[in-house]
This record gives structure tokens, sequence and C-alpha cells, in this order.
């Protein structure tokens, strides 16, 4: 067995997930599994940098991770950087940051590559069930980009757009530095629009429709999941592999999209990072099981972290 320690960086929040690996089956056994928001992505979709504060704040997370790793004696690392720090003008300086306090340098993956980490890391454990048909499709809600992966062993095909819960609510629901609550109807509609938009983007190489089970991963999802499951505290078992109907995702959109913040931030299973965002998250997800007629999606909680830590085993 091999102890490996694999980080995912994406728009809103950093992961570590240290466990022990082995190399003959890629088989995997956690043993500290975490996640921290720092909004890495905060105003890179207006400014095109990283804000010195998003900086700090994740330079913060990597410290913490540093002193995790060291503790469980990790033989290697990876860290895998996605949508923000692709799209920086500044992301030499978040590199050199990562390289200095963990000694490895971040892999400003492409779209591509991170939809593939998400397939491997989504469906691995998923082989052999009668009950999910194939293919797959794989959707990956992050918060600067969506990946969208179609495969049944492998990746058949795989297409990152530029929609996530962060960009759309900067985008369309920020009015003088202040989230809008509630969302006016026209900011709504804007959302939708942009959405739409990147699913026919999606569709030019993804067979979106061809796919018969509709797994989702990343926070938005699991965030929708566990309001659907009534979770009074959020339990990754009860919600790793839940099937949640379309009827309870689009109920809980309307609601998510007629609350304040206040009202969000009072659901018992909200992260205080996602209370502003999960409202462009959760509208992104009822798009994509719309255009694909899913009448459920398969929630996972193995998702990209899994799959850059099987890579490295």
């Amino acid at each position: 067995m091999t102890r490996v320690a694999a980080i995912d960086c994406g728009t809103n929040s950093i992961r570590l997930l240290v466990a022990d690996a082995d190399p003959a089956t890629g088989e995997l056994v956690d043993l500290d599994r975490r996640m921290t928001i720092v909004r890495l992505g905060q105003g890179v979709d207006r400014t095109g940098r990283l804000a010195p504060e998003a900086l700090d704040r994740t330079f913060a997370a990597c410290r913490e991770y540093a002193a995790v790793i060291k503790e469980h004696g990790a033989e290697r690392v990876r860290f895998v950087a996605t949508s923000a720090s692709r799209d920086a003008e500044n992301r030499d300086e978040f590199v050199r940051g990562v390289l200095d306090i963990l000694g490895v340098e971040p892999e400003v993956i492409s779209g591509d590559q991170e939809a593939e980490f998400s397939f491997t890391g989504a469906t691995r454990e998923l082989t052999g069930r009668d009950d999910l048909a194939k293919p797959y499709l794989v959707v990956d809600i992050g918060g600067g980009s969506t990946e969208f992966v179609v495969g049944t062993d492998r990746v058949e095909a795989a297409r990152s757009v530029d929609v996530g819960c962060v960009r759309m609510t900067e985008r369309h629901l920020v009015r003088d530095g202040v989230v809008t609550d509630p969302p006016a109807p026209e900011q709504l509609d804007a959302i939708r629009a942009d959405i739409e938009s990147a699913l026919d983007l999606a569709e030019r190489t993804v067979p979106l429709k061809e796919a018969r089970t509709l797994v989702g991963l990343a926070g938005s999802v699991t965030t929708v999941a566990a309001i659907a499951l009534d979770l009074d505290v959020y339990d990754s078992q009860a919600i790793h592999h839940a099937r949640i109907p379309y009827q309870q995702v689009s109920a809980i959109v309307d609601r998510l999209t007629r609350a304040t913040h206040a009202e969000r931030a009072a659901i018992p299973v909200m992260h205080p990072g996602r209370v502003d965002v999960i409202a462009s998250g959760a509208l992104v997800l009822l798009a994509i099981m719309d255009r694909v007629g899913a009448r459920e999606v398969v929630v996972s909680e193995h998702d990209i972290l899994d799959g850059i830590g099987w890579s490295i085993a």
C-alpha cells in the first residue's frame, strides 16, 4: 500500500484526501478527507486576476493541509488546480505560494483532464451495478466551470464549459458588491440563458441525451441532495449514491431562488460558504436534468479528488 495525498483546488473550495492506495488495484482507503471554502475564484470572472484576500485564504488552507499530510506521512502528493487558476493572469503567484507551502507544484489542468479525473472518481465503484444503466453522464458542477463526461467503463466524450455557481452568481446576482436577495426574475432569466448557451456548447462534443444514468458531483449537487433528504446535519454516507428525483430538485430550486440570504443560511445542512452561490448551482443542475430528460440524479461523494488519488496509485 502507498500512502497518498490528493488536493483539489477549485473556484470555491479546496479539498484534501489522504488515503492508503493499492497500486495493483487502485483501491483507496480513506484516512482523512476535508474541505475548506476559500473562494479562490472571487472576482476572477470580472478582473481576470486572483484577489490577494482569496490567495491568503487559500494559502492558509494549504498550511493546514500540509500539517495533516505530514502527520499521516503521505509518500506521494498531487495538487490539482482547476477553473479559477486556469483563468487568472496572476496564476504564477498562486503556483509559487503552493510550492513554498506544500513542496509540490500545483498542476493547472485543462477542463478535459478535470473531466477525466471526475469520471474516474465517480464511476469506478458503480461498475457491476445492474440498476444503473450505461452510459453514464457525469456532471461536476464547480464554482467556475461545469464538466460533462459521457462514458461506460472509460471516458468517451468530455467537455468543460464556463458555468459554475460562483461565476453565475458574480456575473448576474451581484449589485454594488452585494448579492441580490432574493434574485429578481430577470436575473434568474439571465442565469438560465447563460446555462442554456453552455449546454449547447457542451452538446457539440458530448452526446448528453445518449446517457442513461446522470451522476452529479460537487457541493451544489450534494447540498441539493442533503436538502432533499431533509438532513439535520451533513451526512456523507446518506448522500453518497442517493437518487434524487427531478420533482424534488425542481422544488428545491424554486425554494432557493425565492429565499433570502437569512432563509438559505437557516437550512440546517447549508455550509456558510455556499449560502450566496447555492441557488445558481442548483439552477445549473436543474437545467442539465431538463436538457437530458433525466428523471433523477445519482449523487456521488466520490469525484475528482478520488480520481486524483487513483491517478497517484
